[in-house]
């Protein structure tokens, strides 16, 4: 296993981390991912460990906190071998203060977050959302308390707006608070938005990614083609709504190129997806997820190799699309692009 910075922090991460929105299944979504219980978690994060996969990311909202419980059960007795990464931010309940990020709602969430992990502190804090309601300031500051009382040691965001991460970087560094090192992001071969303007705040900022949904929230598993319906077994039946959506065209044109490459390399069509992204620059490290031991092996397979330089273009050509502005000039006209050399291809 290849292990990174997160950005520019002291943190070391493995190059996949273990998501477990599998453990747990309560709710119309998360049943849908998954059921897995204690006992079938212990057994898949000994799989990881096995492999160097020790980074594990959850949420409070993930099968309304069970999710936290099952993987806090499946690491008793190996706490320091392991980083637990889990989210909060996103409601919890139907009450005014079951939402957001203020100063109260995330003393409670980080403490009961620990008490279903089992542990007295987490190695990455991110918030889910970004609450518009409350101010940054209150933010970042409830977040320094919670670092400096040794609660949470790194800090980081997930689906955030540029201009929301940007101003609270801005706020952390002019009132000497902790700033966020992990941007945790949807990023995959049929969902580059990230790289408009994301990445190079990432690049610019010292901001590490961490990636969710790699296959595009199900759909580069290799059992999608085109003109071939829906497999029944497949779980976009019922999430399909509430992920990010991905035009049908785009999907069979890098499904066409990926089970050409999976011909040439032996691999298959999600290790390759997988493999992409972890060319791709601040990716820090990619979220895989897995309903069974079977699906774990494979998707851990994504590394220990590397797509070659023509076969990252033909992934690059195939996913690519017109940005919306202000980006698409920059992408199209060469002045601009001169202006703005970008270290990726653009999307």
């Amino acid at each position: 296993m290849e292990y990174r910075r997160l950005g520019t922090s002291g943190l070391t991460v493995p190059a996949l981390s273990f998501g477990a929105g599998t453990f747990g299944g309560s709710g119309p979504l998360f049943s849908a991912w998954g059921n897995t219980d204690a006992r079938e978690a212990r057994r898949l994060v000994d799989i990881c460990l096995d492999a160097g996969i020790t980074m594990f990311d959850t949420a409070d909202v993930y099968s309304d906190g069970a999710s936290e419980q099952v993987l806090g059960q499946a690491i008793k007795g190996r706490r320091d071998t392991v980083l637990l990464s889990t989210k909060s931010g996103l409601p919890t309940g139907d009450g005014a203060a079951d939402l957001g990020t203020s100063r109260a709602r995330l003393i409670r969430s980080v403490e009961a977050a620990l008490r279903r992990l089992g542990t007295d502190y987490i190695d990455l804090f991110q918030l889910h959302a970004f609450d518009a309601g409350t101010p940054i300031e209150e933010v970042v500051s409830a977040l320094d308390d919670l670092v400096r009382q040794g609660k949470i040691r790194y800090v980081g965001a997930s689906n955030f707006a540029g201009w929301q991460l940007m101003k609270s970087l801005a706020t952390a560094d002019r009132d000497h608070r902790t700033r966020y090192v992990a941007h945790q992001v949807y990023y995959s071969l049929v969902g580059r938005d990230y790289e408009w303007e994301l990445m190079s705040l990432g690049l610019d900022q010292g901001v590490g990614a961490v990636v969710w949904s790699p296959l595009g929230w199900g759909r580069l598993t290799g059992r999608i083609r085109r003109d071939t319906p829906l497999p029944p077994a497949s779980r976009l039946h019922a999430t399909a709504d509430y992920g990010p959506p991905v035009d049908d065209e785009l999907l069979f044109r890098v499904v066409d190129v990926l089970d050409e490459l999976s011909r040439e390399t032996g691999r298959a069509v999600p290790q390759i997806a997988v493999n992409w992204l972890l060319q791709r620059p601040t990716v820090a490290t990619v979220i895989i997820g897995a309903r069974n031991e079977e699906q774990l092996r494979q998707n851990i397979g994504a590394v220990g190799w590397s797509l070659t330089p023509d076969q990252v273009a033909r992934l690059d050509a195939a996913s690519s699309r017109t940005a919306p502005y202000p980006y698409f000039p920059y992408q199209r006209q060469e002045a601009f692009a001169r202006l703005n050399p970008s270290p990726v291809v653009p999307v």
